[in-house]
C-alpha cells in the first residue's frame, strides 16, 4: 500500500526524500528540455538576421556625361611683377628757393602739367642783365656797320686808304663777335628762368614730394653735380610685366617660336591679384639672351595696355603664354578625377552598369574643367558625381548629367 502511493507520488514529480534518484533523473530532463529550447530560439534569431543581411542594397545612384570635346591651345604659366617703362627722378636744372608745389601726392599727372615752382627773381634780374648787353651789343654793331660802309666809299672815290678799310671791318667783326655772345647769354638767362618751372615730362602718378615749400635747393644742369631730389614719378600706359622662365618652359617657346611665323607666341593673357579671370591681354616684346646661371631661368617680359591706371608697379599678376594653336581636346569636372599614388583615374560605366577605374593624363584647367590628355575617348560615359559611394566593378544606377564650360574670362585656372 506504502509502495504504490510512494510510486504514484514520484511519478507526479514529488519529492519523497532528499536521496531519491527518480527526483534527480526528473531535473535532468527538465535541463536538457531547457538547453533545447534555448539553442532553437538561438537558432532561429540568427537564421532570421542572416535572411536579414542577405538582402543587398540597390546600386548607387551617379550622374554620368561624355567628355566635353573643345579647342583648346596649349600655354605656358608664369608670375610675373609689374615695372614703369619710365620712372623719372624729378630735379632741378637751377638752385633757389622753393615756391609752389602744384601736385597732390599720389596724383595722376599729364605730360607739361606745372609741378614746382622755385624763385625766379634772380634769374629774371639774370634775363634783364642779358638783354641789356644784347643791346649794346646791336648798337656797336650798327655803328661798326656804318663806319665800314663809309670807309669804303671813301676808298672808292681815293678819299680814303686801304688800310682804314681793313680797320672798320675788323671792327665790324669784333662788333658782331660782341652781338653773338650777347645773344648766347640771352638764351642762357632764358633757360635759367625757363627751368624755374618744373613741368611733368609724360604722363604718369606722381610719388610724394620730398622737399617742402620754402627749402633752399640745389640744381644743375650738369648730371655729376649733386642736386635736389623733389619727386619721382613713374608711367603707366603702357606697363611692363616681367618674369622668369624655367630653362625647361624656355626650350618649349623656343621650339614653337621658331616654327610658327605669326604673333601667336607673342601674345599673353594676364590676371591681376584680385581678377578672377585672364581678363586683359598683352604683348611679349623682350627675352634675354642668356640663362640665369644660379637660377636656370631666363627673364622676359610682356607689354601691357593700361588705359585704366588700373595696373602699379610693383603688383604681381598671372601669366599664360599661348605655346601651339587651338587643338581638339576632352575636358571633364575637376572632380572627376581621383588621385591614384603618383597616376589620376576616372570611373567609366560600360552597358552593364558597372564602374570601371580608368587611368588618365591630364594636363591644366580650362573653363573651369580639367583637360585629359589622353586615357579617355569621347564616346566614354565618366562619372561626374556620386564618386564617393562608387566602388570598382560595382554595379551602378546611371543618369545623365551634363558638363558646362564656363567663360574663360570670368573663371581661369592656373598651370597644374
Amino acid at each position: 500500500m506504502n509502495d504504490r502511493s510512494d510510486s504514484t507520488h514520484a511519478d507526479a514529480g514529488v519529492a519523497v526524500g532528499p536521496g531519491n534518484p527518480r527526483r534527480t533523473r526528473w531535473v535532468g530532463k527538465a535541463v536538457v528540455l531547457t538547453a533545447v529550447v534555448a539553442v532553437s530560439a538561438t537558432t532561429y534569431y540568427l537564421q532570421s538576421s542572416n535572411a536579414a543581411t542577405v538582402v543587398a542594397p540597390p546600386p548607387p545612384s551617379v550622374a554620368i556625361s561624355a567628355p566635353l570635346q573643345r579647342d583648346i591651345a596649349s600655354r605656358l604659366g608664369f608670375l610675373g611683377q609689374f615695372s614703369a617703362v619710365d620712372r623719372v627722378e624729378i630735379r632741378a636744372q637751377v638752385g633757389g628757393t622753393l615756391m609752389q608745389i602744384r601736385f597732390k601726392d599720389g596724383e595722376i599727372v599729364h605730360k607739361g602739367d606745372l609741378l614746382f615752382e622755385i624763385d625766379p627773381e634772380p634769374y629774371q634780374i639774370k634775363m634783364s642783365e642779358a638783354v641789356a648787353s644784347l643791346e649794346s651789343a646791336k648798337a656797336r654793331m650798327t655803328l661798326a656797320t656804318r663806319q665800314l660802309i663809309r670807309a669804303q666809299e671813301l676808298q672808292r672815290s681815293e678819299a680814303g686808304t686801304v688800310e682804314n678799310v681793313d680797320q672798320t671791318s675788323a671792327e665790324r667783326s669784333s662788333a658782331q663777335a660782341s652781338l653773338d655772345d650777347a645773344n648766347a647769354k640771352v638764351r642762357d638767362a632764358k633757360f635759367d628762368l625757363d627751368r624755374c618751372r618744373i613741368y611733368a615730362p609724360f604722363s604718369g602718378r606722381m610719388g610724394t614730394h620730398l622737399i617742402s615749400i620754402g627749402n633752399l635747393i640745389s640744381g644743375s644742369r650738369a648730371a655729376s653735380s649733386p642736386t635736389t631730389l623733389l619727386a619721382t614719378i613713374v608711367s603707366l600706359d603702357p606697363i611692363y610685366l616681367d618674369f622668369d622662365m624655367s630653362e625647361n618652359d624656355f626650350a618649349v617657346f623656343q621650339t614653337v617660336r621658331a616654327k610658327q611665323k605669326g604673333s601667336l607666341a607673342h601674345t599673353v593673357n594676364i590676371s591681376p591679384t584680385g581678377d578672377e579671370g585672364f581678363s586683359r591681354e598683352g604683348i611679349l616684346n623682350f627675352v634675354d639672351n642668356s640663362l640665369d646661371r644660379s637660377s636656370g631661368t631666363i627673364h622676359a617680359r610682356a607689354v601691357i595696355p593700361n588705359s585704366d591706371f588700373s595696373l602699379t608697379p610693383g603688383g604681381f599678376a598671372r601669366i599664360q603664354l599661348a605655346v601651339t594653336t587651338p587643338q581638339p581636346a576632352l575636358l571633364i569636372p575637376d572632380a572627376a578625377v581621383l588621385a591614384d599614388q603618383t597616376d589620376r583615374m576616372v570611373y567609366v560605366v560600360g552597358s552593364d552598369d558597372v564602374a570601371t577605374p580608368r587611368k588618365v593624363e591630364v594636363g591644366d584647367l580650362r573653363g573651369g574643367l580639367r583637360v585629359v590628355r589622353s586615357g579617355l575617348a569621347s564616346t566614354d560615359k565618366v562619372i561626374i558625381d556620386g564618386i564617393p559611394t562608387v566602388h570598382p566593378g560595382a554595379k551602378v544606377s546611371p543618369h545623365d548629367g551634363s558638363i558646362q564650360f564656363q567663360s574663360e574670362i570670368a573663371v581661369e585656372g592656373a598651370k597644374s
